[in-house]
């Protein structure tokens, strides 16, 4: 996982007084990876006529070249996954040691270990189109093998290798330091968490939220502030938005998407915690008596030299190329072995309820009349896919992608980042976390952030992105 990026907030005496001496060498170790980390995830380049990263056109080839083993690589993944969590979770064998990664990855609670045998299951039934037809359909089972999951390998391959180059060589640490102000003065939350939100932004939301977790249990953060940071910030990764716009087909406007996204999240961002739930939080600490470190810059120093500093300190400590493939291997691990088989699990029950039950119909019949008023087209298709978000945040995209109008998708699969909460991951893993924050909680952020960034992100779709 990615490194907290906090520590030069607490910078030392002889850091210190190493960082006051300009040093070219560190200046060169913050800058060329973190150039190359932008350039890789945040600078548009033009590749057959289309918009869009680096890593994208990567994943994009490798995917390409190894067409005809993908599904055989996932289904291999999810079976790896469940059969290890269950010989280790179960018989906890001698050579797992309890601290050791493996331990992580596959000693799990029981409801995990339920869910990735439960994904497993369904992943067969998939791949041998076995058992009932609702499960392995080409409207629900095939979508998620065929598509999503051989998406994520090969996108998250290329994410795992090159995200630490956004995070660990000292870009955090600058960024941070120069919005720490306006982070509290609109966000209602302490500026050091700049520096965590930012990498929340950059990185994927399961690392915002056990970045925010571990600053809270730390004392760094009040309970409020951790609930704030976990629940408007820990957004999902850049390469998975990606996979989103060129699920429903709009990888030609990923930068108008990604941008829309941003500003309806800093919008949300903005509102929310001064709304219910968040608003009723305390400021109590954990452990009782924590306290966040002086967040002051030194008098005499300006913000971007104070932050060029501290950048360049993190690139002191920054891991080398054993610890940094190291790193990058267990982010992998992580991701496949760790999240494809609870997405294979979730993303088909909340398919199979979309497509093959009323539910969600049911439950989104209030939304029509708020899509039409927005003026956005087939409001009754576009309706569920609001909703679906609680519970998988690729789902909003399986139902956009039958949406025939391009303003219709567009919208969907911003709301549906900008959303956050859902619980196949972010939820789960709150839930999990100290931070106290419990499901009813969820459910209330879910519907407050879907309430203020569907007519935020319509606005923008009418008179900006898709403007006659």
């Amino acid at each position: 996982m990615a490194n907290e990026g906090n520590h030069g907030l607490g910078v030392g005496g002889d850091t210190q007084r190493q960082a006051e001496g300009f040093n070219y060498g560190l200046l060169c170790k913050f800058l060329v990876p973190s150039l190359i980390g932008v350039l890789a995830f945040l600078f548009p380049i033009e590749v057959d006529g289309q918009i869009t990263i680096l890593m994208a056109v990567l994943a994009t080839e490798l995917k390409t070249a190894l067409t005809n083993y993908m599904i055989l690589l996932v289904v291999i993944i999810v079976g790896i996954s469940a059969l290890l969590s269950t010989w280790i979770t179960l018989l906890r064998p001698a050579w797992v040691k309890p601290e050791s990664f493996m331990a992580e990855l596959f000693r799990v609670s029981m409801p995990w270990l339920l869910l990735r045998l439960g994904g497993l299951v369904t992943t067969l039934l998939i791949y041998f189109q076995a058992g009932p037809q609702w499960i392995w359909s080409s409207r629900t089972g095939q979508v998620v093998l065929n598509d999503l999951a051989t998406a994520i390998v090969t996108i998250f391959l290329f994410a795992a290798l090159l995200l630490p180059l956004l995070t660990d060589y000292g870009l955090m640490e600058l960024v941070g330091t120069l919005f720490r102000n306006i982070f509290r003065k609109l966000f209602c939350i302490p500026g050091r968490a700049s520096i965590d939100a930012t990498a929340s932004w950059l990185s994927s939301a399961a690392v915002g939220v056990l970045i925010t977790s571990q600053q809270y249990e730390r004392g760094y953060y009040s309970a409020r502030d951790a609930a704030v940071i976990a629940t408007n910030f820990s957004i999902v990764s850049v390469p998975f938005t990606l996979v989103i716009a060129e699920f429903v087909g709009l990888g030609h406007l990923f930068i108008e998407y990604y941008l829309t996204v941003v500003a309806a999240g800093v919008v949300a961002a903005m509102i929310v915690p001064r709304l219910p739930p968040l608003s009723r939080m305390g400021h109590d600490y954990y452990p009782p008596g924590g306290k966040q470190l002086n967040e002051e810059v030194p008098a005499g120093s300006t913000l971007f030299a104070w932050g060029l500093k501290q950048a360049m300190n993190k690139a002191r400590n920054a891991p080398g190329p054993g610890a940094l493939v190291k790193s990058a291997l267990q982010n992998i691990a992580d991701i496949w072995f760790g999240l494809m088989p609870a997405l294979m699990a979730i993303a088909t029950a909340g398919l199979v309820i979309a497509e093959f039950t009323p539910i969600m119909t049911w439950l989104s019949y209030p939304l029509i009349p708020v899509l039409e008023l927005l003026q956005l087209p087939e409001a009754d298709k576009a309706a569920p896919a609001l909703l679906l978000g609680f519970a998988e945040m690729f789902l909003p995209a399986v139902v956009a992608a039958g949406i025939e109008s391009e303003l219709t998708r567009f919208v969907i699969i911003s709301v549906s980042i900008t959303q956050l909460i859902y619980m196949s991951e972010v939820g789960v893993l709150i839930l999990k976390s100290r931070i106290p924050l419990g499901f009813f909680d969820l459910v209330k952020i879910f519907l407050v952030r879907t309430a203020i960034s569907l007519p935020v992100i319509a606005l923008i779709a009418h008179l900006v992105v898709f403007r006659a």
